[in-house]
């Protein structure tokens, strides 16, 4: 068969984008190697957003030679960083299909990608100083505080995301996002936010590596007066907990408990409570290679493709747990341990941490979970994420106790 031959049956395949990094639409060059553009996975709006950080993108990449640090550290507001997306689901049918999950709703796993992304642009904002000869700041994702789920998003109803700097330390940064969809016209805002998320950047020097200073943050209304405080309270809190080990008194004798029934069903499973199960046998585990395609701005994968797959998998777990669909309540935290490259080769593993009945009159059963995205060995990133189930109508359902260790 002639490849070259023309046929009419032959659906021609074309880039549905040019390079971000082109300066004009007409430009036949461009100004950087493929390797370095952003992953082209990524969903629309994750790409808006980068397109429009795209000069800073360039100097990023392309810092002046022997460019020196920012010296001089700048006070700016909250305001000054603030950032809002729109997503115009009502009316634009292929947007809406893109974000459509099997129930009508938004997708969560693709709504974190793009969480992920605009605090990332929020924090370039910040520490941008406007000056061209100094080498610019690598800001990376370390970690996300909390991500709680309100009420649920619906695909037909248009969308929007509104975030600002809500706290600086030294070389970190907190950007607080929320989700608003509004029902009704007369309603209240904060009736209308249907999630939170807090993220936390730090940032390091393009050249070392090492920590950089960011610019200051001066916070002017009463309400970022407040964010800004809690947010100190949480900074002291998490640095408590890195330096010593917290008091697990009740804890540890509701562990022991637990291990003592676990020990149960391996050494006499005749004597075990039929309502329990074993941590290890709620496990479920999936593999992938990152790809070119997943990758950021800094050619490494995509932080907001992580949370994304391991949501999935969460998901999964408890799906599978509960033998019906679980509704998504909060991530607890994620910690970002090690960067991900492209070609890394990632093994997700997703397990029950923990289940509770609260109310043994309604079937509704609260699931905690753990995740761990392990590469070459090592951990990358640790994620902790609540679901609920609720059982089949009608009929009671006691809650299934997961014990021994994760790794068992």
């Amino acid at each position: 068969m002639d490849f070259n031959c023309p046929s009419p049956k032959t659906i021609p395949v074309v880039s549905t984008f040019s390079s971000p990094f082109d300066s004009s639409p007409d430009s036949t060059s461009t100004k950087k190697p493929i390797s370095l553009w952003p992953g082209m996975y990524h969903s629309p709006v994750t790409n808006a957003l980068w397109e429009a950080r795209s000069k800073i993108f360039e100097r990023l990449l392309d810092p002046p030679k022997d460019a020196p640090p920012q010296i001089e550290l700048l006070t700016r507001t909250p305001s000054q960083s603030r950032t809002s997306i729109f997503y115009n689901l009502s009316s634009d049918y292929i947007l809406r299909e893109q974000y459509r999950d099997p129930w009508n709703e938004v997708r969560i796993g693709k709504l974190l990608e793009d969480l992920d992304a605009l605090a990332g642009t929020i924090s370039v904002k910040h520490c941008f100083d406007d000056d061209s000869t100094t080498r610019p700041l690598l800001l990376v994702t370390a970690a996300v505080d909390k991500i709680v789920l309100k009420k649920a998003i619906s695909v037909d109803i248009d969308l929007k995301i509104v975030g600002s700097v809500i706290w600086v330390g030294t070389s970190s940064i907190e950007i607080q996002l929320e989700v608003i969809q509004s029902t009704n016209e007369n309603s209240d805002v904060s009736d209308s936010v249907a999630l939170t998320a807090n993220f936390i950047f730090v940032a390091r020097d393009s050249k070392t590596g090492k920590a950089a200073a960011v610019n200051r943050l001066s916070p002017e209304t009463e309400r970022e007066k407040f964010l800004f405080e809690e947010a100190e309270a949480r900074s002291k809190l998490r640095k408590k907990k890195r330096v010593g080990r917290r008091e697990f008194d009740n804890e540890a004798k509701r562990l022991e408990a637990l291990l003592a029934e676990g020990r149960i069903f391996c050494d006499m499973p005749a004597l075990a409570d039929r309502d329990s199960i074993l941590l290890r046998d709620t496990r479920l585990e999936n593999a992938l290679i990152c790809q070119p395609q997943q990758r950021n701005i800094h050619g490494r994968i995509f932080g907001g493709f992580l949370m994304h797959r391991a949501f999935e998998i969460a998901f999964s777990t408890a799906y599978a747990f509960a033998g019906l669909v679980p509704c998504f309540l909060e991530v607890d935290h994620v910690d970002f341990l090690r960067p991900v490259d492209v070609g890394n080769f990632l093994r997700l593993t997703s397990c029950v941490l923990y289940t509770e009945l609260e109310n043994p009159d309604q079937p509704l059963i609260k699931l905690k979970l753990l995740l761990m995205l392990q590469g070459r060995r090592l951990d990358l990133v640790r994620y902790q994420i609540h679901f609920i189930s609720h059982s089949l109508s009608g009929r009671r359902q006691r809650p299934r106790r997961t014990d021994l260790g994760f790794g068992k």
